[in-house]
Protein backbone atom coordinates (compact mmCIF):
# COMPACT_ATOMS: atom_id res chain seq x y z
CA UNK A 1 0.00 0.00 0.00
CA UNK A 2 1.04 3.49 -0.98
CA UNK A 3 1.82 5.76 1.98
CA UNK A 4 0.40 9.08 1.72
CA UNK A 5 2.76 12.00 1.30
CA UNK A 6 2.89 14.40 4.53
CA UNK A 7 2.98 18.11 3.96
CA UNK A 8 5.17 19.78 6.40
CA UNK A 9 4.12 23.57 7.83
CA UNK A 10 6.99 26.10 9.24
CA UNK A 11 5.39 28.64 10.76
CA UNK A 12 5.79 30.42 14.07
CA UNK A 13 2.43 32.21 13.89
CA UNK A 14 -0.17 30.28 16.25
CA UNK A 15 -2.98 31.39 14.48
CA UNK A 16 -1.86 31.34 10.76
CA UNK A 17 -0.81 27.55 11.32
CA UNK A 18 -4.37 26.78 12.72
CA UNK A 19 -6.03 28.19 9.75
CA UNK A 20 -3.35 26.58 7.85
CA UNK A 21 -4.65 23.34 9.12
CA UNK A 22 -8.04 23.94 9.38
CA UNK A 23 -8.00 25.16 5.36
CA UNK A 24 -6.58 21.81 4.70
CA UNK A 25 -8.72 19.38 6.67
CA UNK A 26 -11.84 21.02 4.63
CA UNK A 27 -10.31 20.42 1.46
CA UNK A 28 -10.42 17.08 3.12
CA UNK A 29 -6.66 16.39 2.38
CA UNK A 30 -5.62 12.67 3.57
CA UNK A 31 -2.10 13.43 4.21
CA UNK A 32 -0.52 14.15 7.44
CA UNK A 33 0.39 17.86 8.61
CA UNK A 34 3.44 18.35 10.37
CA UNK A 35 4.16 21.74 12.33
CA UNK A 36 7.08 23.24 12.79
CA UNK A 37 7.24 26.72 15.01
CA UNK A 38 10.84 28.15 13.50
CA UNK A 39 13.66 27.62 11.11
CA UNK A 40 15.94 25.60 13.45
CA UNK A 41 13.15 22.93 14.32
CA UNK A 42 12.79 22.82 10.36
CA UNK A 43 16.09 21.82 9.67
CA UNK A 44 16.17 19.21 12.46
CA UNK A 45 12.95 17.95 10.88
CA UNK A 46 14.53 17.69 7.91
CA UNK A 47 17.56 16.10 8.71
CA UNK A 48 16.01 14.03 11.59
CA UNK A 49 18.24 15.28 14.43
CA UNK A 50 17.50 16.47 17.91
CA UNK A 51 13.94 15.76 18.85
CA UNK A 52 13.61 13.57 15.67
CA UNK A 53 16.20 11.74 15.42
CA UNK A 54 15.13 7.75 15.05
CA UNK A 55 11.46 8.71 13.14
CA UNK A 56 10.48 7.35 9.78
CA UNK A 57 12.66 8.40 7.10
CA UNK A 58 11.19 11.88 5.17
CA UNK A 59 7.87 11.50 2.74
CA UNK A 60 7.07 14.83 1.94
CA UNK A 61 4.51 16.24 -0.87
CA UNK A 62 5.30 20.02 0.06
CA UNK A 63 6.98 21.87 2.48
CA UNK A 64 4.94 25.70 3.03
CA UNK A 65 7.49 27.90 4.50
CA UNK A 66 6.70 30.92 6.31
CA UNK A 67 9.68 33.42 6.16
CA UNK A 68 9.88 35.75 9.05
CA UNK A 69 11.13 32.92 11.41
CA UNK A 70 12.81 32.87 14.63
CA UNK A 71 15.95 31.35 15.21
CA UNK A 72 16.72 30.58 11.11
CA UNK A 73 14.75 32.70 9.13
CA UNK A 74 13.13 30.99 6.20
CA UNK A 75 15.71 32.63 3.08
CA UNK A 76 18.17 30.54 5.32
CA UNK A 77 16.25 27.05 5.55
CA UNK A 78 15.49 27.35 1.76
CA UNK A 79 19.43 27.77 1.30
CA UNK A 80 20.07 24.74 2.69
CA UNK A 81 17.22 22.83 1.84
CA UNK A 82 17.80 23.03 -2.01
CA UNK A 83 21.44 23.12 -1.58
CA UNK A 84 21.03 19.50 -0.36
CA UNK A 85 21.02 16.91 -3.02
CA UNK A 86 19.12 14.40 -0.90
CA UNK A 87 16.59 17.22 -0.02
CA UNK A 88 16.69 19.59 -3.16
CA UNK A 89 13.68 18.00 -4.97
CA UNK A 90 11.30 18.38 -2.00
CA UNK A 91 8.78 21.08 -3.40
CA UNK A 92 8.66 24.59 -1.34
CA UNK A 93 5.59 26.45 -1.54
CA UNK A 94 6.59 29.76 0.53
CA UNK A 95 3.50 31.19 2.27
CA UNK A 96 4.51 34.83 3.97
CA UNK A 97 2.81 37.81 4.78
CA UNK A 98 6.04 39.52 2.90
CA UNK A 99 5.52 41.48 -0.30
CA UNK A 100 8.80 42.43 -0.26
CA UNK A 101 10.28 42.63 -4.17
CA UNK A 102 13.39 41.08 -2.63
CA UNK A 103 12.17 38.05 -0.70
CA UNK A 104 10.25 37.32 -3.44
CA UNK A 105 13.37 37.52 -5.84
CA UNK A 106 15.34 35.58 -2.77
CA UNK A 107 13.12 32.67 -2.67
CA UNK A 108 13.04 32.10 -6.84
CA UNK A 109 16.64 32.92 -7.13
CA UNK A 110 17.03 29.85 -4.07
CA UNK A 111 14.84 27.69 -6.07
CA UNK A 112 11.29 28.24 -4.29
CA UNK A 113 8.50 26.22 -6.25
CA UNK A 114 5.77 29.06 -5.57
CA UNK A 115 5.48 31.88 -3.53
CA UNK A 116 2.02 32.90 -2.20
CA UNK A 117 1.43 35.54 0.04
CA UNK A 118 -0.86 35.41 2.34
CA UNK A 119 -4.36 37.48 1.80
CA UNK A 120 -5.17 39.53 4.75
CA UNK A 121 -9.09 38.32 4.33
CA UNK A 122 -10.21 35.28 6.35
CA UNK A 123 -11.82 33.44 3.73
CA UNK A 124 -8.80 34.23 0.82
CA UNK A 125 -6.89 33.25 3.22
CA UNK A 126 -8.49 29.54 3.63
CA UNK A 127 -9.10 29.75 -0.18
CA UNK A 128 -5.27 30.30 -1.20
CA UNK A 129 -4.52 27.32 1.59
CA UNK A 130 -6.96 25.18 0.28
CA UNK A 131 -5.93 25.53 -3.29
CA UNK A 132 -1.77 25.29 -2.21
CA UNK A 133 -2.65 22.06 -0.92
CA UNK A 134 -4.76 20.50 -3.12
CA UNK A 135 -2.07 21.31 -6.09
CA UNK A 136 1.01 20.27 -3.97
CA UNK A 137 -0.57 17.16 -2.23
CA UNK A 138 -2.62 15.64 -4.54
CA UNK A 139 -2.58 17.11 -8.45
CA UNK A 140 1.71 17.23 -8.53
CA UNK A 141 3.15 14.44 -9.75
CA UNK A 142 6.63 14.79 -7.31
CA UNK A 143 9.67 13.39 -8.74
CA UNK A 144 10.74 9.76 -7.80
CA UNK A 145 12.25 9.06 -4.10
CA UNK A 146 16.05 7.98 -4.69
CA UNK A 147 16.85 4.26 -3.92
CA UNK A 148 19.12 2.75 -1.05
CA UNK A 149 22.25 2.99 -2.48
CA UNK A 150 21.27 5.16 -5.56
CA UNK A 151 23.49 8.34 -5.02
CA UNK A 152 21.90 11.56 -5.29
Amino acid sequence: MLKLKRILLVEDNANDAELTLEALAEHNLANGVDVVRDGAEALDYLYRRGSYAGEAPLNLAVILLDLKLPKVDGLEVLSILKGDDKLKCIPVVVLTSSREERDVVDSYRLGVNAYVVKPVNFSEFITAVKEVGAFWAIINEPPPLPHKGHNQ
